[in-house]
Order: C-alpha cells, then sequence, then structure tokens
C-alpha cells in the first residue's frame, strides 16, 4: 500500500518511519526543502532513540523516502496522513492553519479516492472541516473519506510506543476507511492490540482527554508534593501508596517542576478552549493549567531560597534542559521558565544537557554558557538545578562536584538522591515534597 505522510516533524518522521517497517511503501512530505535534503542524506532533525537507524534501514530497502512534491504525493498515494503542527493560538486554542492549507491543497490535487487521515493531534470538529475544505477545493469531484487516528507516542520512547502501542484509536465514518485502516495496522491487529473503533469526534476526543487526565496526574501530585513540605511528609513515599491502588496506577506520579514539551502544555489549553467555545467549561482542566505555571515559579523559589534568598551575582549550573529525558525537545520545557527567571534576577546562569544544547539555544530568549558535561556546568557555581533526570546524572561523583563548585549546594527538582546522603556528603540539598 502507498502512503503519504505530509509533514515531516516528530509525529510524521516517526510515524513513516515505523509504517515502512510494518512493509508499507511510504514518502514522506514537507515543505522544508533543508530538512528534506538532510533526510534524504539519512541526517535526522530529531533526537530520538533507534530513529536513525529505522529511517536508514527503510531507505535502503526502499520503503521510505522524502519529497517535497506534495503533489505527486496526494496523487500516488491511496492513504495520506496529515502529521502538520497545531500550536496553541493566542487564547489557548489549537491554531489549525496548517491543517487547513494541507486539506486544501488534498483538495485541489486529489486524482481519486483517498483516505485522508488527521495523524495531529486536533480538537473536535476538525475531521469535518477537513471534509468541508476538500470538497470545496475539489478540482475534479471524487469521493474520499477524512478518519481521525490519533497518535499517542512518548518521546524518548516513540518507536516502541508505536510498534507496541497500549492501544490505536480509529475514528472514520465508513466501512471502507476502517477496513482500510484495519490493513494498515493488521500486523498490530494480529497482535491483538486493543483496537477503539469510534466516530471522528469521539477519535478526537480521546486524544485530548488522554493527554489532559495524565497533566491532571501530574500537577495533583505536585500540589500534594507541596503540602508534604508544610507537614513533614514523603511525597515519594505518598505516591507509592497511592500507585500501587490499580485504580490509580503509579505512572506520572513524580513530583518535580511541573509537565512540559509538545503535548501536555498545548493540550489541557487547547481542551480548555474547547470546553469554553461549548459553553462546557472544564474546570479541572483550568485547574491543571494554573498548577502547573504556579509549580514552575516554585520551583525558582525553592532554587532562589537555597541560594540564601538573593542570585543576584551568583552562578547558577542547570543540569538538565530538555524537557524529559532521552529526547531534545525543549518546547515549553521548565529550564526556559528556570533560565528567564534566574537571569531577571541577576545570576549567571550555566547549561547542560547531553542532548538538547542545540535546541535550547535556539528558542531561549536569554544567553547562557553551556559546558561538556555537568561537572563543566557545576565549575564555580554556587548552586547546583537538577532539572531533568538524565540516567546520566543519577550517579554523579560527590567529591567532585564539591571540588568544583564554589559552594556545595544542590536543588534536586527531580527527587534523583538521596537528601540525607547529600548533606552527610557536607551538600546543602532540597527535593521536592520531601526532606
Amino acid at each position: 500500500m502507498h502512503i503519504t505522510v505530509i509533514g515531516t516533524g516528530y509525529v510524521g518522521l516517526v510515524s513513516g518511519a515505523c509504517l515502512a517497517e510494518f512493509g508499507m511503501k511510504v514518502l514522506c512530505v514537507d515543505l522544508d526543502e533543508k530538512k528534506i535534503d538532510g533526510l534524504q542524506r539519512g541526517e535526522i532533525p530529531i533526537f530520538e532513540p533507534g530513529l536513525d537507524d529505522l529511517v536508514k534501514r527503510n531507505m535502503a530497502q526502499k520503503r521510505l523516502s522524502f519529497s517535497t512534491d506534495l503533489e505527486a504525493g496526494i496523487t500516488d498515494s491511496l492513504v495520506i496522513f496529515v502529521a502538520v503542527g497545531t500550536p496553541p493560538a493566542e487564547d489557548g486554542s489549537a491554531d489549525l492553519s496548517q491543517i487547513e492549507a494541507v486539506a486544501a491543497d488534498i483538495g485541489r490535487f486529489m486524482n481519486g479516492y483517498k483516505v485522508v487521515v488527521d495523524k495531529s493531534t486536533v480538537p473536535v470538529g476538525t475531521g469535518q472541516m477537513v471534509r468541508r475544505i476538500i470538497a470545496e477545493n475539489q478540482v475534479t469531484k471524487t469521493n474520499f473519506d477524512v478518519v481521525s487516528n490519533p497518535e499517542f507516542l512518548r518521546e524518548g520512547s516513540a518507536i516502541p510506543d508505536f510498534m507496541r502501542p497500549d492501544r490505536v484509536v480509529i475514528g472514520a465514518e465508513s466501512d471502507q476507511a476502517a477496513a482500510i485502516m484495519k490493513d494498515i495496522y493488521s500486523v498490530l491487529y494480529l497482535n491483538e492490540t486493543p483496537f477503539v473503533l469510534t466516530n471522528i469526534a469521539t477519535a478526537e476526543l480521546i486524544k485530548y482527554s488522554a493527554n489532559a487526565f495524565l497533566a491532571t496526574k501530574i500537577s495533583f501530585i505536585n500540589e500534594v508534593a507541596n503540602l508534604c513540605e508544610k507537614v513533614g511528609a514523603n511525597v515519594q513515599q505518598v505516591a507509592k501508596g497511592i500507585g500501587l491502588d490499580g485504580r490509580i496506577g503509579k505512572k506520572f506520579l513524580h513530583a518535580g517542576p511541573g509537565y512540559g514539551g509538545s503535548c501536555f502544555p498545548k493540550d489541557t489549553l487547547a481542551l480548555a478552549a474547547t470546553g469554553r467555545k461549548y459553553d462546557e467549561p472544564l474546570s479541572i482542566v483550568e485547574t491543571v493549567i494554573e498548577v502547573n505555571q504556579r509549580q514552575r515559579q516554585r520551583m525558582v523559589d525553592k532554587v532562589v531560597a537555597l541560594a540564601g534568598g538573593d542570585v543576584n551575582g551568583k552562578t547558577v549550573a542547570l543540569i538538565g534542559l530538555a524537557f524529559k529525558p532521552k529526547t531534545d525537545d525543549v518546547r515549553d520545557a521548565p529550564s526556559l521558565y528556570m533560565v528567564e527567571s534566574l537571569t531577571k534576577m541577576g545570576a549567571r546562569i550555566k547549561g547542560y544537557d547531553p542532548e538538547a544544547i542545540n535546541s535550547f539555544k535556539s528558542v531561549s530568549p536569554v544567553e547562557i554558557e553551556y559546558a561538556e558535561d555537568a561537572y563543566g556546568a557545576a565549575t564555580g557555581a554556587d548552586i547546583l538545578v537538577l532539572l531533568t533526570e538524565w540516567n546520566q546524572f543519577r550517579y554523579l561523583d560527590l567529591d567532585r562536584l564539591k571540588e568544583v563548585m564554589a559552594r556545595p549546594v544542590f536543588a534536586d527538582l527531580r527527587n534523583v538522591y538521596d537528601g540525607d546522603k547529600l548533606r552527610e556528603a557536607g551538600f546543602a540539598y532540597v527535593g521536592v515534597g520531601r526532606d
């Protein structure tokens, strides 16, 4: 089966490579000539474990190719996956301008029956909008179907998430479109992966609801962590105690500086905006967003307090700039807020991340000094802040840190270390939601 994926961002590139691994012939199309030129040479523009090998293997086997020729991609394929960006607009709603432009192009170039699949995260009603725009722009009237097939990829484990998913959600209005989608995912269907076959509106809402619920767990445990600090409780033990309840589950119950990345911030905002649009405000989601913003400021306050109440003229070392480990993504990362806030207070910032330094440089409004490793960042620092729990930060040489730092002060915003052991080693230490 011939498939075109429009958009070679995170979702489009991972989806295209994995669909090729399923045995499909996949063309990934993007208007960014520089990106496509790089991909044609086997250069991967994002860091995702295993993606480099997957792309190169499927290119070598002629199942995966890249192009800027949108017309050819539309005319030559039966199924067209749309995986373009849906960033937040000023009011928090999803900006669908890229979706609208692609739908118009599909209508203009359509030369026969097609299945148009919304892979991008889009609000309820987008499928209907895409159908209308395609129909309005068709040069030759022909039948087509629109499908919602949301992705549930976690950065850092996107390939196993695609190849061995918890579920596959397909929102379709025709038996033909549903059958074609099941054929694409037949490998998963045969492996007894749960399939949720539903209408388009339901599929669209499933994605937003899932992300909002996970974000709710994060904001909830962060509020509990803040209470723990006031009453002398330990949030990690609280999280273990409630997470062992099968109705709750242990995942996403790790206290820290708040959620970030490309999904949770924009998806909670978009779902809240949808609620307001339909005069059905989602008060829990609105509060989750507020709690997350407050948590970021609370982490800044924690660092300032540990530094003696004033960071003006002091050097703050941040280790971990990506919003989570095993990715170079810094979109809406807590590090951005931390850097901007501390810089305004007069701090000098040094930073290190195993993969995200270039990404951070490209988006940070503040210039900082970058180091080659965690010890380089810590050298001369008045306080060390652990923001992202990369594995290589879990066993730092404490004696070496004490040697290179101006003062042995450690803010562990991911609760990686045992506070008692750090204090025994001579550090002033603070975690989140515990002593």
